[in-house]
């Protein structure tokens, strides 16, 4: 008897897990896209997206979140672009819609008769974290915009998220920098369970290295720093990349 309830136990156990997973599939998720550009291209990729696929994208579903390119020559002639999808399910068909539909076949071989316009793409699919903040109206811009990933070490990522959620996002504000959204990645391939993606905005990049200046020698979040890695670092050796990024004209963030 024993036995079968312990079997029974696990069965419902197994079901509620299915059950989270699923929940989380069929979500809202958001895609950050990177694409590489052949030198010289960016304008012709800039001029296709604003003219036509972003509204294509939106024609087909696809919410287009914000679009930028790097500040600092040396992250590369590269696009920066979030959208925003029903769920997993719904990208997945979207983007094959996408790739047979007729308009934005015609847009791509008239935008490319002179040459090839991307070198290459990177897809990551993102759930929003439960401490992200509500979307909100940036104040009037311009604005320097800066996407931070952080790799943490096996099993810390729930004690970045709790840090994140109880003190972090707080001291940024303190120091003048405003966190738009907060993500995980949904893929193991692309650091599930064990990664933190987000977005900051500044008024400038001067102003973002002052923030960061003031928050690095805070003595609250040198306590906090101190207390949350008494068990060990959180983030692993190089675990923090951070890419200054400019909206494009047609961004709808800026």
């Amino acid at each position: 008897m024993k036995n079968i309830l312990s079997l029974v136990a696990v069965a419902l156990l197994c079901s509620f897990v299915t059950a989270d997973i699923r929940a989380a599939e069929a979500g809202p998720v958001y895609e950050l896209r990177i694409y590489t550009v052949h030198p010289g291209k960016m304008p012709d990729l800039l001029a296709r997206f604003r003219d036509h696929t972003c509204a294509i994208f939106e024609r087909l579903g696809m919410h287009n979140a914000g679009y930028w390119v790097p500040v600092d020559a040396k992250d590369g002639d590269k696009l920066y672009y979030f959208l925003q999808h029903t769920s997993r399910e719904a990208a997945t068909a979207a983007w094959k819609t996408f790739g047979a539909d007729p308009e934005w076949q015609a847009v791509r071989k008239a935008s490319e008769a002179s040459g090839p316009i991307v070198v290459g793409v990177e897809s990551v699919f993102l759930t929003t974290a439960d401490y992200s903040p509500a979307p909100a109206a940036l104040t009037e811009g311009p604005h320097i915009f800066e996407l931070r990933t952080y790799t943490t070490n096996e099993g810390k990522l729930d004690v970045l998220d709790a840090r994140f959620r109880d003190h972090t996002m707080a001291l940024f504000a303190r120091h003048g920098m405003t966190g738009l959204h907060y993500w995980h990645p949904t893929d193991a391939d692309k650091g599930a369970g064990k990664t933190l993606v987000y977005l900051l905005a500044h008024a400038s990049k001067e102003a973002a290295a002052k923030s960061w200046a003031a928050f690095r020698a805070d003595s609250e979040w040198i306590k906090v720093r101190d207390e949350s890695e008494k068990n060990g670092k959180l983030l692993i050796e190089g675990g923090v990349k951070s890419v200054y990024l400019t909206p494009t004209d047609f961004s709808t963030i800026k």
